[in-house]
Formats: structure tokens, C-alpha cells, sequence
């Protein structure tokens, strides 16, 4: 399972409370999404942590004079081909994990399916290029630009004057007027789960003609190409019971270049079909059916043809891998076909068969085996696309209670860390570029990208353990007990649904990483239990994994760690590290596992606790009951609004709560929330840079999270579906995907170098 926070609506409002508070949350893809929230007093608690009493280093990747984006690391793969060479016709049939609940993406449990149907149908006035930049879609806008900036800030938009709704009407003022009456949050009946920008709006207005539309500002917005992308008609927008009910199940009106034909709730599938209006290049393809396929399953539906195109985990790619090498020869059921119950049991575990399988009798083993190598020989049609997605994987430090709430301590924890070592134990084995994320706020290509991470430092273990040291943490001290303890503990594994009191489900990792194998002494670390929230975050994606990580076999352990932890007025320095326990987890447990390791050579004891999938983000991540976790967050075009609320101060209330919004690891300073502040203000895309790059070495500063590697995109493809597969950053371009014409050929992708 893969925990990570994409682009796209994002959740609004969590508050950590004595008592639980329910709140409804937008997630998508498996993802923990920001919130485009505003309104003053809910914009100012939703800013980014940074260095609080410490001094901030020397800030680097500031200046505007200096461009640090670079380019993507790595490409597109979606064999793309030209028009000419795609076939015209076909069903194109999409795994997607569940059909979404909601087709309006500004409601609360909106999800990936959701964001992908509107891409499909909808109108967006800007769409993200190769380097995940804002670029004006030439279907619905011959242009888009601000044409005054005083007294007030105007955009104006000249509409592509042959866009039209499927019903006939023009795209035009109406339909923007709608969409800002929703969104703006003064309309409580609408049921939205963020307005930030369309807050700023002061007034709408036709233009010089139909095809002119006017946005006037109350207050300058640098993130005005954020919004009316999707933008819905006004028979959506226009009243609340149409926002709230009507968009859920169906879109009567749409204008893309396919259309909602059919929600199947019994089959689970969504169907879209060609839109007779589009004014646009036709569609290549017939339908494009979005077909729910557990993630477990991925495999078999690209081998029996259920599945044309689905995002995979490293073990199914490495299984696809395997059929286009192998053409049927070296297996027990060759020749007679006769071989012992054994080598058939570890030929069968070798290859990944289900326990199950490998464990029943001979008769049911054989026949797993040969539907094993029947659906290897159709595997040979489907092939592995890869990239890197817009979103990294970090390790989050709850910095509200215990030892880090020390910065000193979330400093030594950061500085004990070799993010190259992590990220190429993940991404080298998949032959992506293994390198660390610089920044918080953007990826490498994006605009706003540069390493910041010099305003922490590098690895430095003498370091760390300085830092330890003036936080009062030394070695030795009155651990007798927790000694005790840790030799009573059995050599079981556990879980943390045991009801003993806690120790099940707990285990050392760090030391020769003897409990990534399950051979380690396990014992539950000291600590409070921290105040949960009830704050609904859903989590989509393969097993229990992290986000991305997908670790080499056969990788060594770690050098001897250290005699013994540190110790402060008779306490270890002892570190809960939260994880999902769920199928497929073994990869996490390896990042986590070398994450200890690294942690224990300084001193830190780091504890995994185990805990189920469906309660890792809600009891735990978004409760603020962790030290440590892994999980993900995207980057976005427009980080001084998406990415604010996820490393915003928390604000305590007057009942004495407190607002986190989705900062989950508690750590803020106001000067962070000024410099976003800023940015989402400086109309000069250099000045708004620049302000980003400034709030993003602040952040690192307060080392409150740790960004590690960007999320290695997987995607199973038939070999003969082209211009789709591992998108990258850019938004897909639907009406050019299809199938090869017979006899054509597919160039190699970028993402293939």
C-alpha cells in the first residue's frame, strides 16, 4: 500500500480535540490531499513549519538571478505515437481502484477517479506541461492574462469561441459567475471542501463580447491559473442542492472530448464515451471504461484482459519483466511434467504464487502453477511504462510532544539521515534516478524547484549527536527497566491490535535490522498516548507499503549499532515509528527498517509499531499519534496555496483545541505563513519564486518532515495502446490515446532512457 497526497482538491479543516470531531476529507489516489482553504482567519492557521528558536542557516536557491528547476528527472512513457498511426475505435479499459463517490471534484470525498473524469470531460482553462507548469489549454482559451494590476488585479480571458457545453450552450461569464458564487465560502449551503482563490474574487463580468470573460480581485492572487480548472457549467454551480446532489452520480452537460455515458454501480465501472459537440481534435477511441481492479489483482486483469492500463506495485512489474524474458522453458511441468512436491512448492514461492496455493495439496499446486504460466504467456503482450510522479515520499516528525519537540532532536534525527543511501534503495533497483528531493514545495522541472536542504545539512552523525547533547540527551543512565523489559520481550512478531497492553505489534528495527526478518527482540517503547481526532483520510494504492518504496532483495544490513540509546532524566530516547501492517508492507519495513539503523548509529532507538491500513492516516497520522511515519505529499504548480496547509502553524482556539489543518506533524512558525502569504500575493512569477524558495528553506530549517525520494510511477500497458501509460507531470491528453494501426511502429519513450 502506497500513502501519498496528489494534486487536486484537497481536504479542509481538521481540529485536534480531547474529543473526537468528525470532518468530512477530500483524498485522492490513495493520497492525504492539501486543502485550497482562505477566509482569514482559516488561512493564517494553515501555514508551513519552520525554524522556530533556532537560527536559520544560510538560505540558498533564493535569489532571482539563480534557476535551479532543472528538468524533470525523469520523462514521460506512454509510447507515444502521432494521430496518424492511432487507430480509430476501441475500448480503452482503465483500472482504477473504486468507482468515485462523487463526480463533482469540490466535494469532500472526491477521488482520483473523480480528477481523472474530469480531465476526460470538463473544461480546464490551464493544464500541466512536461515539467508540471501551468500552460493555457488552446481547446477552451485563445488567452488568459492579467491586464491591470491597479487598483485591483483583472484577468481576462478570451475563450476559444467554438467551445460549447454538450447541450449547445457557449462556455461563458455565466458559467464563471456560478462557479465563484460556489466556491467563494460565502454560501454555507454549499457543501465545498476548499475556495482558496476564488475567495479573492471581487466581481465577474462579461467583456467586450460573449467570449471575453473579466475576474476582477478584491486582493492580488499569484495563483489566479489555478482557477476554473475544471470548471462546471452553471447547472452544477448554480444552486446548492445542484453542487451538493446533483453532480455526484451523473453530468448531464459536459464539454471535453468524451462524456459521462453510464455509472455501472453493479459491474464497477464508469463508461465515457465520444462527446458528438466536441470542437476538438475527435477522440481516437470509442470508450474508455474505468474498471474497479483491487490493486491485489492488477496482474490477472492485465493478463485475462480486463485491463488495458493500471498502475501496478515493483512485484507485478518485476513479474511482467519476467514473462517478456522468458518464453515458456525452465519450469516443473516441463517435459512429463513430473517433479517432486517440493521443488514444485519452492519453484511456486520463488514466483510469488499465493500461500495458499503453494501450501495445498499437489493436485491444487499444479494447477495454480499452470494457470501461473498461462497468464505469464498472455503477460507477454503487456508491458512495464515508468517515471517519477509529481510527489515525494518524507519521514514526518510529530514535533507536538515527546523528545521531538525539541528542534534540536528533530535536527539530529534529520542530520542522522543518508537520503542518497534511501532513495537509491528504492529507485535504483526500479532503474529510475536515484536522487534525494531538495525541496518541499516542488520537484525537479518545477518552477519553483531548488535544494534548500543546505539550510539543514547534509548527513553528519558527529553532528547529530552535538545537537543530542545540548538537548540534554547523553549516553547511559537508569535504563535497568527498559533493559528488563526488552529481555522478557519474546521473539514473536506482534501486532497492535493484541490486547496485552501494547507490547504485541511492537519491534526494534535498527540494530543489524534483525526485525525486518522477524528474528529481533521486541518491546514496546515508553510514551504518552497522544489525543486522537477523528479526521477521515482515506488511503488508496498497493498493501501496506511506502509510498514509492520498493526495496532491492538480498539488501545488507546496516553496521553494529551503537552499546545503547541515549537517556534524559531516566528515559530512553525512544522513538515510535507508526507504520501500516497490511499486505505488501515488506518494502516499507525496509525503508523504515534502514531508516533505524541509521538512527540507532547517533543514539536514537527507534520502535515500530504496527498498525491496520484503515486506521494508519485517521488514528494516527492525522490524530497526531506518531513520533515517526512515512507517507507522501505531491508538489503542485501552485505551492503558495496547495502546499500551505500542510506545514501550516497550528492556531490554538479559544475551547482550547487546535487547528493543524493538514499539518500533521505539528511544527510552524509565523514567519513561514508570512513568506506564503507573500507569495500568493507577488504577481511577478520571479518575486513569487523566489518567496517559495525562501518559505521552503525555512521549512527544512525546522526539520518537522524530511523529503526523501520522489514516488516512482509503475504502469502496466498493452503493448499496442499508445500516448498513455506513466504520464509524469503533465495532464494526458485523452482524445490522443488508442491503439496502434497494424503495422506501425512505436518510437522509444523518454521515460524508456
Amino acid at each position: 500500500m502506497s500513502y501519498d497526497v496528489r494534486q487536486s482538491p484537497r481536504p479542509v479543516g481538521a481540529r485536534e480535540t480531547a474529543r473526537p470531531a468528525t470532518t468530512r476529507l477530500r483524498t485522492t489516489d490513495g493520497a492525504v490531499r492539501h486543502s485550497r482553504t482562505s477566509g482569514p482567519s482559516l488561512r493564517s492557521a494553515l501555514a508551513f513549519l519552520t525554524a522556530g528558536a533556532l537560527a536559520v542557516p544560510l538560505l540558498t536557491g533564493c535569489g532571482s538571478d539563480v534557476d535551479e528547476a532543472g528538468s524533470p528527472l525523469a520523462g514521460q512513457d506512454i509510447a507515444p505515437v502521432a494521430r496518424d498511426l492511432v487507430a480509430d475505435g476501441g475500448t480503452l479499459k482503465w483500472a482504477v481502484d473504486a468507482v468515485p463517490e462523487t463526480l463533482n471534484t469540490f466535494q469532500a470525498d472526491a477521488d482520483a477517479g473523480t480528477a481523472r473524469i474530469a480531465q476526460a470531460v470538463l473544461p480546464s482553462m490551464f493544464r500541466l506541461d512536461a515539467k508540471g507548469r501551468p500552460e493555457a489549454n488552446p481547446a477552451y482559451l485563445e488567452s488568459a492574462k492579467v491586464i491591470e494590476t491597479e487598483p485591483r488585479q483583472v484577468v481576462l480571458y478570451k475563450l476559444n469561441q467554438q467551445a460549447v457545453w454538450s447541450d449547445g450552450r457557449e462556455i461563458g461569464a455565466a458559467d464563471f459567475v456560478a462557479q465563484w458564487r460556489a466556491l467563494s465560502g460565502t454560501n454555507s449551503a454549499y457543501w465545498t471542501a476548499r475556495n482558496a482563490g476564488y475567495d479573492r474574487i471581487a466581481k465577474i463580468e462579461r467583456g467586450a463580447n460573449d467570449l471575453q470573460v473579466r475576474v476582477t480581485f478584491s486582493r492580488p492572487y499569484a495563483d489566479w491559473k489555478s482557477l476554473f480548472s475544471p470548471l462546471y457549467p452553471k447547472d452544477v454551480m448554480g444552486t446548492p442542492d445542484a453542487f451538493n446532489d446533483g453532480a455526484r452520480r451523473k453530468l448531464a452537460v459536459t464539454a471535453g472530448p468524451f462524456r459521462v455515458e453510464k455509472i455501472d454501480t453493479a459491474r464497477k465501472d464508469v463508461v465515457l464515451t465520444r462527446n458528438p459537440r466536441w470542437w476538438g481534435r475527435p477522440a481516437k477511441l470509442n470508450e474508455i471504461v474505468l474498471h474497479t481492479v483491487k490493486r491485489e489483482n492488477r496482474d490477472i486483469a492485465l493478463a485475462d484482459g480486463s485491463a488495458d492500463l493500471a498502475e501496478i506495485d515493483s512485484a507485478d512489474a518485476q513479474r511482467i519483466g519476467l514473462a517478456a524474458r522468458t518464453k515458456g522453458t525452465g519450469t516443473p511441468l516441463q517435459g512429463s511434467g513430473r517433479t517432486s512436491a517440493t521443488k514444485l512448492r519452492d519453484w511456486a514461492l520463488a514466483h510469488g504464487l499465493h500461500s495458499d496455493e503453494v501450501h495445498a495439496g499437489q493436485q491444487k499446486l499444479r494447477k495454480a502453477v499452470t494457470r501461473y504460466l498461462e497468464q505469464q504467456q498472455a503477460l507477454r503482450d503487456v508491458e512495464v511504462r515508468k517515471s517519477l510522479e509529481p510527489a515525494y515520499t518524507q519521514l514526518a516528525l510529530n514535533g507536538s510532544t515527546g523528545p521531538l519537540a525539541d528542534e534540536r532532536v528533530r535536527r539530529a534525527v534529520a542530520r542522522a539521515l543518508d537520503r542518497t543511501e534511501l532513495a537509491r534503495l528504492v529507485l535504483t533497483p526500479l532503474g529510475l534516478p536515484a536522487v534525494p528531493v531538495g525541496s518541499h514545495l516542488a520537484l525537479s522541472g518545477q518552477a519553483a524547484y531548488a535544494d534548500n536542504s543546505g539550510a539543514l545539512g547534509n548527513q553528519d552523525a558527529k553532528e547529530a549527536q552535538a545537537l543530542l547533547a545540548d538537548a540534554g540527551w547523553v549516553r547511559g543512565g537508569p535504563l535497568a527497566q527498559q533493559k528488563k523489559n526488552e529481555k522478557a520481550a519474546g521473539p514473536e512478531s506482534h501486532t497492535e491490535d493484541d490486547a496485552d497492553g501494547g507490547e504485541d505489534g511492537e519491534y526494534v528495527v535498527g540494530e543489524d535490522e534483525k526485525a525486518r526478518d522477524g528474528k529481533g527482540k521486541h518491546h514496546e517503547s515508553p510514551g504518552d498516548q497522544r489525543e486522537r481526532t477523528d479526521q477521515h483520510l482515506t488511503q488508496e494504492g498497493r498493501h501496506g507499503g511506502a509510498p514509492g518504496a520498493y526495496a532491492p532483495k538480498g539488501t545488507a544490513a546496516p553496521a553494529a549499532a551503537p552499546a545503547g540509546p541515549l537517556a534524559k532524566d531516566g528515559k530512553p530516547l525512544a522513538l515510535r515509528f507508526v507504520l501500516p501492517s497490511g499486505p505488501g508492507s515488506d518494502t516499507l519495513n525496509s525503508v523504515a527498517g534502514r531508516i533505524s539503523a541509521m538512527l540507532e548509529q547517533v543514539g536514537i532507538r527507534a520502535t515500530v509499531i504496527k498498525v491496520s491500513d484503515e486506521s494508519y492516516f485517521k488514528d494516527h497520522i492525522a490524530a497526531g499519534d506518531y513520533d515517526l511515519a512515512l507517507y507522501s505529499w505531491p508538489s503542485s504548480a501552485f505551492p503558495a496555496t496547495d502546499a500551505r496547509p500542510v506545514y501550516a502553524k497550528p492556531v490554538p482556539a479559544a475551547d482550547g483545541s487546535v487547528n493543524v489543518e493538514q499539518n500533521y506533524t505539528r511544527v510552524g512558525t509565523d514567519q513561514v505563513d508570512q513568506l506564503f502569504d507573500e507569495a500568493a500575493t507577488a504577481l511577478d512569477e520571479d518575486e513569487a519564486r523566489d518567496l517559495i524558495r525562501k518559505a521552503d528553506s525555512r521549512i527544512w530549517a525546522a526539520a518537522g518532515s524530511i523529503p526523501l525520494y520522489q514516488r516512482p510511477q509503475l504502469v502496466g500497458a498493452r503493448k499496442n495502446l499508445v500516448n498513455a501509460g506513466a504520464f509524469g507531470y503533465q495532464t494526458p491528453v485523452y482524445e490522443d490515446m488508442g491503439f496502434l494501426k497494424k503495422g506501425a511502429k512505436v518510437s522509444a519513450s523518454p521515460g524508456k532512457g
